[in-house]
């Protein structure tokens, strides 16, 4: 969380938290003013005073493109690999660790494929740009991810009540490949990962498949060893189990992007006081919050001015003081507000808040 202090006229005197960036890959940068970037600061106002500014540059995953490019190639290769040795081998833990590997490809392509629409620009037939297709992107990764966890649990589960015979020397050696690999890919990402959402996301990926191929080396060496068999089984629920909580979260966070939900960390009832705050506000309606993307939320308002207001011409004052309000408290990219003379209230048809 970011502290900063709030800009005049703003409706608390103190200090307030500012949610950290929204996680998720394609997040927008936009700066304003007081030079806060990333969601913070870019209001547009309608009304007098109306004003903007854009402040567009290269983002840091799109620094780190490469790095992602590397790690998702190097996936890739020992997936294949790993199906290849499952087979031969016999091993299940060895075919489920590949299809979480696939889940983490997908994710890490649409981490690339994040930093791609970031860089387009939006157009009079699409104002936000392509945003919102990564959302679609994600929708899609997420029943990928939850198919292949529920197969390779349900997989698994068989292994553990009808044990097969395997190749465990055979088994081992993919394995360790698999380990390897991913600890190179996870060597790749960790200077990015502190610097971009995407990659930190990637990189926690590769930690994952780390954790899954570790899981079957224990059970081949288990199995070399012992004989015991349904190490197998156990290694392929343990992987399932890493896969479908992340298809659950990842939905989740979708469906609620796509029900157009207020953004996490954006409380709508603070952001109502604040506003009503400001010098010459008298309410606020038609308060709306939603997310376009990852990282970009957007927010708009029906603001009532007192008359006075309007006849002084401060109206252009009241524009600057709520956006600096949102910009000094709140995380919201996009923020468009309508000002209304008092005897406007009630005469409009809506059920909002």
């Amino acid at each position: 969380m970011t502290t900063v202090a709030p800009p005049p006229g703003c409706g608390d005197p103190g200090p307030h938290p500012v949610p950290d960036e929204a996680h998720g890959p394609g997040t927008h940068a936009h700066t304003q003013g007081r030079g806060h970037s990333h969601g913070r600061g870019h209001c547009h106002a309608h009304g007098p005073g109306h004003g903007s500014g854009h402040a567009h540059g290269a983002t840091a995953a799109q620094a780190h493109r490469g790095r992602l490019v590397g790690v998702l190639v190097l996936t890739l290769v020992v997936m294949v690999a790993e199906v290849v040795g499952g087979v031969l081998s016999g091993s299940f833990a060895l075919l489920a660790d590949a299809g979480h590997m696939l889940t983490d490809s997908a994710g890490v392509a649409l981490a690339l494929f994040a930093t791609a629409l970031a860089a387009r620009p939006a157009s009079a037939a699409r104002t936000f740009g392509w945003q919102r297709a990564e959302i679609l992107a994600a929708l899609a990764n997420g029943l990928v991810v939850a198919v292949v966890g529920v197969l390779v649990l349900v997989g698994g589960v068989r292994r553990l009540v009808e044990p097969q015979p395997l190749d465990a020397r055979l088994m081992l050696a993919f394995a360790v490949v698999g380990l390897v690999a991913n600890a190179i890919g996870l060597a790749v990402l960790h200077r990015g990962q502190r610097e971009s959402l995407n990659l930190r996301g990637a990189y926690l990926e590769v930690l994952g498949d780390l954790v899954g191929s570790a899981a079957v080396v224990a059970a081949a060496l288990v199995v070399a060893v012992t004989g015991f068999v349904r190490a197998d089984g156990v290694a392929s629920v343990l992987v399932g189990l890493l896969v479908l909580p992340r298809a659950v979260v990842l939905l989740r966070e979708v469906g609620a992007v796509l029900l157009e939900s207020t953004p996490q960390g954006v409380d709508l009832e603070q952001v109502r006081r604040h506003m009503a705050g400001v010098p010459g506000v008298t309410g606020v309606h038609d308060l709306h919050a939603w997310t376009i993307t990852s990282g970009v939320p957007v927010l708009s308002a029906h603001v009532e001015v007192s008359d006075e207001t309007f006849r002084s011409g401060r109206a252009a004052q009241v524009l600057a003081d709520l956006r600096g309000c949102l910009v000094g408290h709140f995380d919201v990219d996009h923020c468009t507000f309508q000002l209304e003379p008092p005897a406007t209230t009630g005469t409009e048809r809506h059920a909002h808040v």
